[in-house]
């Protein structure tokens, strides 16, 4: 008795939006990653104040409501930073160090942790303050306590996934899966710089 497979649907919800998204992306690389870089940021960020409100919940203690002006905060680093600054980041990267070099895993890992993340870190905290409208003091007062620390955990939380990035995964997807991974850091970081 033969089997007969089903076609797929064309049709579905999600199929279409991947469709769409690689159409965006091939047509308009880093605004396409920009957008994405915004929304996921934000919503890394709302995702924090989430779970600060359970746990504040949980505890019996007074809860905060949601602010939207700190997730637009984090949208907007994400489309104006995030997106375009890594998009630039993974092109140049596969020029300096092609895959026909035989140490490029190991040079890529390093560029990635020792120069970039610790730089990308640092911005991070720099335009948050701006967009804060905080002053120099402040900025100042948030790199000396938590700065080292959120780089610290960068390196133990993002080493696994830069690696599993930006060896395996094509250089038009590199962002996207490290937005993935940043939602949840972004949660974090809107924790840790409190």
């Amino acid at each position: 008795m033969p089997v007969q497979s089903l076609p797929v649907r064309d049709g579905s919800f999600h199929f279409r939006l991947l469709q769409q998204y690689l159409i965006l992306l091939k047509k308009y690389p880093i605004l396409t990653k920009s957008v994405t870089s915004g929304i996921l940021s934000a919503l890394g960020n709302l995702l924090s104040q989430y779970l600060e409100v359970r746990k504040k919940a949980k505890n019996e203690g007074p809860v905060d409501e949601i602010d939207v002006a700190a997730a637009a905060r984090y949208a907007v680093f994400g489309l104006i930073i995030t997106g375009p600054v890594s998009h630039v980041f993974y092109q140049l990267m596969e020029v300096w160090m092609p895959t026909t070099d035989p140490l490029c895993i190991v040079k890529r890992l390093l560029l990635d942790r020792l120069i970039f993340a610790p730089g990308f870190l640092l911005l991070f905290y720099l335009v948050m303050n701006i967009l804060e409208a905080k002053g120099w003091e402040d900025f100042q007062k948030k790199m000396r306590r938590s700065y080292w620390t959120a780089l610290k955990m960068n390196w133990k939380v993002w080493t696994p996934f830069t690696f599993i990035n930006i060896n395996f995964v094509p250089v038009q997807f590199r962002v996207l899966f490290a937005n993935m991974i940043a939602l949840f850091w972004y949660a974090y970081l809107a924790t840790v710089r409190k």
